[in-house]
């Protein structure tokens, strides 16, 4: 479907009931979250989108966060949403918490992963320029795995680690990946936000769920959240750095299907 400026948002939808949105990270696309997709969709109407920049979405050569807020807006109204859960991760829980704060009646339950309230750039950025001699030499799909590799808590399994690694390399091949330009400006759209003094006048009932080794949002970014919602709890997953969904997928899905379900 079409953005309000003519950008093609690519939307996938599942199941029946009450809507739940969901949001991708940095550099993905909707396809990263089709487990939560599909198993979610067993008790809503789940709607994955790819946003702008990313997947099979057009990708601008400039956009803002606002533009990720207006095109959230935008699926909701053509599909005629009032309301709806959402659930952003990561990147997505920064368009999430954008959205909740300037239209709090849009937003009936929010779901907050690896989220932090402000940021001068992405967190990815800060992990490029902290290895950037590491990276210096590699190809795109190389630096994008040595990013992703460092991502991980210590100890989560090499099996995990190779799904993820897999995945990027899908992408790779099947034009899904952005390029260095796209991806320059994916993290341009996320330089200086600050959603803290708006957090306040979020409405929703908040779950926020932090990786304990999460590099990028670590506990303490989600912690502040939790402290500024009026309705909102934190989960620190213990075993888990930046990616919980799949570092401990069966603590990750029974917190995030209790919430819904209170």
């Amino acid at each position: 479907m079409p953005a309000a400026d003519g950008t093609p948002l690519f939307v996938q939808q599942l199941g029946e009931g009450h809507p739940l949105i969901l949001l991708h990270g940095l550099g993905s696309h909707g396809g990263w979250l089709d487990a939560d997709l599909h198993h979610l969709a067993g008790k809503r109407r789940v709607i994955a989108l790819d946003s702008r920049g990313h997947g099979r979405s057009g990708r601008p050569a400039n956009y803002t966060l606002a533009d990720h807020v207006s095109d959230v807006l935008t699926v909701m109204d053509t599909l005629g949403l009032p309301q709806a859960d959402v659930m952003g991760t990561s990147m997505g829980s920064y368009v999430a918490q954008a959205l909740a704060t300037t239209h709090p009646d849009r937003v009936s339950r929010l779901i907050l992963v690896v989220p932090k309230a402000s940021g001068q750039t992405s967190g990815t950025a800060i992990l490029m320029a902290q290895y950037e001699d590491e990276l210096r030499d590699l190809t795109p799909q190389e630096v994008q795995a040595f990013l992703l590799d460092r991502m991980f808590a210590p100890g989560t399994p090499q099996a995990i680690r190779d799904e993820v690694a897999r995945r990027t390399a899908d992408d790779h091949a099947t034009g899904l990946a952005q390029t260095p330009e796209q991806a320059d400006a994916a993290r341009r759209a996320l330089e200086r936000f600050d959603f803290r003094p708006g957090l306040p006048r979020v409405t929703a009932p908040t779950l926020i769920l932090s990786g304990a080794h999460d590099p990028l949002n670590p506990p303490p970014a989600g912690a502040e959240i939790a402290a500024l919602i009026p309705h909102a709890r934190q989960e620190v997953l213990v075993h888990s750095g930046h990616f919980p969904a799949l570092e401990e997928a069966g603590r990750y899905r029974a917190l995030v299907d209790d919430f819904l379900e209170e």
